[in-house]
């Protein structure tokens, strides 16, 4: 099933964060990301934006693509903005580095093809 317009600025909303999560962290260590403050903000930010947009996506795209954690993202974004006193650090990390790769692989594979930018 191919995203409607919609859907399909929601996915892409979600892609432009996941890779935004993914420049963040390239090159850093979990020690690095434990010790900068603005560094964790970003990355939380950023989860939120996808948590956001996945709770969006219609229901219909939803259940014809269980392989994307649906529930699981809109979670981890309540738990970001409501229990923001509660988040581990080491999960969070573990989002960014082990999850985000894999989930951008598939928000891609639903996405249509962009057209070429035109030189002018």
């Amino acid at each position: 099933m191919r995203p409607d317009p919609r859907d399909a600025g929601y996915l892409l909303d979600m892609l432009e964060a996941g890779r935004k999560i993914q420049r963040y962290l390239e090159g850093k260590t979990y020690s690095d990301y434990q010790g900068d403050e603005l560094l964790r903000d970003g990355v939380e930010r950023n989860l939120e934006i996808m948590g956001e947009a996945a709770r969006r996506i219609s229901e219909p795209l939803k259940q014809a693509h269980p392989e994307i954690p649906w529930r699981k993202m809109i979670a981890q974004r309540n738990v970001i903005v409501h229990e923001y006193d509660d988040l581990f650090p080491l999960e969070i990390w573990e989002v960014g580095t082990l999850r985000i790769p894999e989930l951008l692989i598939l928000i891609e594979r639903l996405l249509p093809a962009l057209p070429e930018k035109v030189e002018e």
